[in-house]
């Protein structure tokens, strides 16, 4: 059978408490040595009993690895407050991107007609000035918009009449083709006729004529 695990409280009596303490440290302190030696790897272990007894192991000395854990936090800290700065920059930049959405927005809302009331004279002579000026470009690139379908207009034209010409030169030529071929054909339907023989004559067929 298995050991059964035990809860992990505090223990009430002393005397177990005591026995648990001098097991566990020493057990403890020969993990902490064995991880040194595996893994070669800087330890130290601080223990204190309590009566206030000092027990500790360190794998080079105590001094030395108590220096080295205060020159990380050290860096720790340093690490945290610039991480501290660079959250403190990132919400003023957030809020600063949220307030020119709301600029943005409201601009909008007033360029669309909404929410005049609250806007001056002033305020709106310059939305005035927009509207104007955003005519003047709307007029002006779809001036250039229709100059340019236009263009395209005339081109497409151009080239459907030199289609048309070409189309209109082949019928011509097809035409005469065929009115040379049947004018031959002609002259060649003349020409049997002529050397076919019309007399009359009276007797049988086969004889020689009289």
């Amino acid at each position: 059978m298995g050991r059964a695990k035990m809860e992990l409280k505090r223990i009430e009596s002393s005397t177990s408490r005591r026995v648990t303490f001098s097991k566990r440290r020493n057990g403890l302190l020969k993990k902490a040595f064995e991880l040194s030696v595996l893994c070669d790897v800087e330890v130290g272990v601080i223990v204190f009993s309590p009566q206030g007894k000092v027990y500790d192991f360190a794998s080079s000395s105590m001094q030395n690895v108590i220096e080295r854990y205060k020159m990380n936090l050290v860096d720790l800290s340093s690490t945290s407050s610039a991480t501290e700065q660079n959250i403190q920059r990132w919400k003023q930049e957030a809020t600063l991107n949220a307030m020119k959405i709301d600029f943005l927005e409201a601009s909008n809302r007033k360029l669309m007609g909404e929410n005049l009331e609250s806007c001056s004279l002033e305020d709106l002579n310059k939305l005035e000035c927009q509207f104007e000026q955003g005519l003047v470009n709307i007029r002006g690139i779809k001036s250039r918009l229709l100059s340019r379908q236009v263009t395209q207009l005339e081109e497409k034209t151009r080239v459907l009449s030199e289609e048309n010409e070409l189309l209109q030169n082949q019928c011509k030529e097809t035409q005469l083709i065929l009115d040379s071929t049947r004018l031959v054909a002609l002259e060649d339907n003349d020409n049997q006729h002529k050397d076919v023989e019309t007399d009359l004559y009276i007797g049988c067929p086969g004889k020689k004529k009289i």
